[in-house]
């Protein structure tokens, strides 16, 4: 008893502890930890009303059948975003290649967008929805600002980008990590004539700097190159033919240094005013260039314009047109269709006339044969009786027939020319009437011809009788 107790013990201890290791090896393989490069997305039954529950490191325990989990990349992503023909504040297009580099955002707020949005995305498919809405902002934030401010105000214009890219990437999960303008350029040239304007004024100012320089240094050397004349003619004032010689010296030197900073004055104005000039034609050659941008993108307008008004009349004649053609349709299949169900009717009609008219000629034969077939029943053995009742029958119609023969006749309007024969006007007309009934079809012929014998009542024909002649018919006496 004791051993069999042992026994039981151990099973039941080996039972829980195996059911201990299952239990602990199911919590080990549904609790997940997140690497510090990904989010841990879990959804399913997550509570609180929400979708998903984003976890960016540390671990989470997978609730089997009610939960499932995924991962979110952290990696950036590099975008290459070629912008060209963005319209600018002053309707000039302008190229805007740049690098953005984003990323999905860590912020828990974000991080739900991203779950809800990204999840089971590729980085291409992510890549192609930041491209749209990085180029949408762009074109957006260019409009807002002219061609100077874009080009000279550089730190204005990244602050506007990223402010505007980064609010719409956040709505997806993403967020603005880098954004590097590579250049900007513009289909016009203007950016371009701005560089050679500054460029322009800036070598001018320092050709004026260079003159000024140029003439302080002479009218310093001049001055100092007097002074020393006047030293050497005060010490040289004993020699009459020196002092002279000295003077002219000394005029001719300052005449030759006066003309040389003349010269070189000249020369500056003259440089100033070509490089006026050069920049006046430049001035008008980028307003010509303007207002031809200008025109051209007033034209680009008006022709939109006009392409959406046609396309607007062309939508409604055409809906227009659809509309009646629709109708016309319909009434010509509802006037089809009643054709053919007053066609399928009259049909209908016909076939049932023919039938009813049928029916009752298959009615009426049944009724015959049901009446011959009693008539045959009736008269037993004598099977000769029945063509003889059927002929007695038809009697009143072949008498009927005979009648129509001369039921025209007016007998009163008959005049009888017997050639002076027999005994009066009494025997004329008697003669008459029997030949006339002689002339019709005898009775016994008409059944012999069928094939029937008439009753005994109506009498019987001689088979040898001889037949009468026309000669014997003439000389007999008609009464």
């Amino acid at each position: 008893m004791s051993d069999m107790f042992s026994f039981g013990t151990i099973g039941v201890v080996g039972s829980i502890v195996l059911l201990v290791l299952f239990v602990f090896t199911l919590v080990v393989r549904q609790y997940r930890r997140c690497p510090s490069n990904r989010i841990l997305v879990k959804y399913g039954k997550v509570g609180s009303q929400r979708a998903a529950r984003c976890l960016h490191g540390g671990a989470t325990f997978i609730v089997p059948l009610f939960q499932s989990y995924a991962y979110l990349n952290l990696e950036p992503m590099t975008i290459e975003i070629e912008l060209s023909s963005a319209l600018s504040k002053k309707n000039i297009r302008v190229n805007v290649p740049s690098t953005f580099t984003i990323g999905i955002s860590t912020n828990p707020d974000i991080m739900n967008n991203a779950a809800e949005r990204l999840l089971g995305l590729t980085d291409n498919e992510i890549a192609a929805q930041s491209r749209d809405i990085i180029l949408g902002q762009m074109r957006l934030v260019i409009a807002t600002l002219s061609i100077e401010e874009i080009n000279q105000d550089r730190e204005k214009f990244l602050d506007l980008v990223n402010k505007n890219v980064s609010i719409e990437v956040n709505k997806i999960g993403l967020e603005l990590i880098n954004v590097n303008i590579r250049d900007i350029t513009d289909e016009s040239g203007y950016i371009e004539a701005l560089g050679q304007k500054a460029a322009s004024e800036a070598i001018n100012q320092a050709k004026v700097e260079v003159a000024e320089a140029d003439r302080g240094g002479s009218i310093g050397s001049a001055t100092a190159h007097r002074e020393m004349t006047v030293e050497v003619a005060n010490q040289t004032a004993q020699a009459v033919t020196g002092q002279k010689t000295a003077e002219r010296n000394q005029r001719i030197e300052v005449a030759g240094l006066e003309a040389a900073a003349v010269g070189g004055e000249n020369e500056s104005k003259a440089s100033i005013a070509d490089y006026e000039a050069t920049l006046e034609e430049r001035r008008a050659d980028a307003k010509r260039r303007g207002e031809v941008a200008s025109a051209n993108a007033a034209r680009d307008v008006l022709v939109a314009e006009k392409e959406r008004e046609l396309a607007r009349l062309e939508k409604e004649q055409i809906a227009i047109q659809m509309i009646e053609r629709k109708k016309i349709e319909i009434d010509a299949d509802a006037e089809a269709e009643r054709l053919r169900r007053v066609a399928k009717g009259q049909a209908d009609a016909v076939l049932a006339k023919y039938m009813a008219e049928a029916e009752g000629i298959r009615k009426v034969l049944d009724a015959k044969a049901s009446g011959y077939e009693s008539l045959i029943r009736v008269c037993g053995e004598r099977q000769d009786l029945a063509p003889s009742l059927l002929i007695i029958e038809k009697l009143p119609e072949l008498i009927a027939e005979q009648v129509k023969a001369i039921q025209n006749l007016k007998i009163d309007k008959v005049t009888v020319w017997d050639s002076g024969q027999g005994g009066g006007e009494k025997g004329a007309t008697a003669g008459f009437l029997r030949g006339l009934i002689g002339a019709l079809p005898p009775m016994h012929e008409l059944a012999e011809q069928v094939g029937i014998d008439l009753p005994a009542v109506l009498g019987t024909v001689r088979k040898d009788a001889p037949k009468p002649t026309a000669e014997a018919d003439e000389g007999s006496d008609p009464a």
